[in-house]
């Protein structure tokens, strides 16, 4: 195939009428697709429809220990479900705290604890003139949001295929006292699906902060997210990283399982330093009196340990790589050889990031939604939802099924390849 920028005005044009009758084509379907946020299928869902008949009104409900999960107590969780979440983000029981349904809650606390109370016995945020945070780009859309809405000040930190760009990180982090933490998602990140490498994990829990309050925010949120049985990225834990660099309290880790269970009823945990354990679990015996006990004994009952957890992810794969690998296929058909965008092949997770030609994004997306694909808005996957380049789009496979996610492909392909002979006649002119 020939790169679209070496093709003439008068190619770019007669591709442009034929791709615009293509389009006519695909609108006269009514297409009603979407592919916006990375919401589990309803066949995932269906997969732990029988965690609702492990317990019932007939149930002990009493924990291994003999506490009844009906009543008050365990603020940290119940000991087996911190077992299990434990083990699910490659830590000791004894670092975790079992909370609500989301991880994204736990985030939201944790920045809000720091703005009013301090962290660890520091000014509280809110005292400051100045309150920073490092975003790696592109990122999640949530993190992002929870910044922006107590008015910390976001930076841009490129994203590459092994992690964010450790050398501004370092610089960031060591020379300006303003910095108080950074977002990451270090496996099968969201969107682009990377893993942080084993030096990038290492060069993380040797920061040198110049803020003695700087923590990294760790969302594990795909820990155990494979899509191939043999091709599966791990990473190195860092708590135990940060404790052989003598910084056991830099580091938050969150995860949950969302995307394993119920999204809206599923278990979430933090994991730190018993350092920072204790002073999460000071401010949550004002907030709680406890998260939701029964729940937690169902998700144990249920999956019953880590083996459990990872045969029920598998299950979950064999449902999402066909979804995926009708995206990739279609990207790589379609568009492989025209030069008018890149994208990674992720081994789990939940999306595909796909990088336009700049200044492309918005029109693309607006393409889809005009053929009725919806996407996640263009810019979303960077700080205050603008995109310098205006060309990366976040493409969430999880939702439709594998026939429409084919279809949708093809329509996302298709406006891909227009709005990029609209811009490069647009730079010709």
């Amino acid at each position: 195939m020939k790169a679209y920028k070496d093709m003439s005005k008068e190619e770019l044009l007669t591709l442009k009428a034929a791709l615009e009758e293509e389009f006519k084509e695909e609108e006269a379907k009514g297409h009603n697709l979407n592919m916006a946020r990375g919401k589990p299928g309803f066949s995932q869902l269906d997969l732990a429809m029988p965690m609702l008949d492990v317990v019932n009104s007939t149930s002990d409900m009493r924990t291994v220990l003999g506490n009844d999960t009906r009543n008050y107590g365990d603020l940290d969780g119940i000991g087996e479900c911190r077992r299990l979440m434990a083990d699910m983000m490659g830590v000791k029981k004894d670092n975790v705290v079992v909370c609500g349904n989301s991880s994204l809650n736990i985030m939201y606390d944790t920045v809000s604890r720091s703005m009013t109370k301090g962290v660890n016995g520091s000014t509280p945020w809110c005292k400051l003139d100045k309150v920073k945070f490092l975003c790696p780009v592109p990122g999640y859309d949530r993190h992002f949001a929870i910044t922006e809405f107590f008015g910390i000040e976001m930076i841009n930190i490129p994203l590459y295929d092994d992690g964010p760009d450790m050398d501004l990180v370092e610089k960031y982090v060591s020379e300006d006292a303003a910095v108080k933490g950074i977002w990451c998602v270090p496996k099968y990140s969201n969107p682009t699906g990377i893993s942080y490498s084993d030096e990038v994990v290492k060069r993380f829990a040797n920061l040198k902060p110049a803020a003695e309050d700087f923590r990294i925010y760790w969302d594990n949120a795909y820990c155990i997210h494979h899509l191939y049985d043999d091709m599966q990225d791990e990473i190195l834990n860092i708590l135990d990283e940060c404790e052989k660099a003598g910084n056991p309290d830099m580091v938050y880790i969150f995860s949950s399982t969302s995307k394993i269970s119920f999204p809206g009823s599923g278990v979430s945990a933090v994991a730190s330093s018993q350092a920072n354990i204790d002073f999460i679990e000071a401010q949550m015996t004002i907030q709680t009196i406890g998260h939701d006990k029964i729940n937690q004994l169902r998700h144990s009952r249920f999956f019953k340990n880590i083996d459990g957890l990872k045969a029920h992810m598998k299950l979950h794969a064999e449902l999402l790589r066909p979804k995926f690998e009708a995206v990739l296929d279609t990207l790589e058909s379609e568009l492989a050889g025209l030069e008018i965008g890149t994208w990674i092949k992720p081994r789990g997770g939940y999306f595909v990031s796909f990088d336009a030609l700049p200044g492309c994004a918005k029109n693309i997306v607006a393409k889809c939604k005009a053929l009725g694909v919806v996407l996640t808005g263009a810019g979303a996957t960077f700080p205050y939802g603008k995109d310098p380049q205006d060309s990366n789009i976040r493409i969430a496979p999880s939702f439709p099924t594998p026939e429409e996610m084919a279809a949708a492909s093809k329509v996302f392909v298709l406006c891909v390849k227009l709005a990029s002979v609209e811009k490069l006649l647009e730079d010709m002119n």
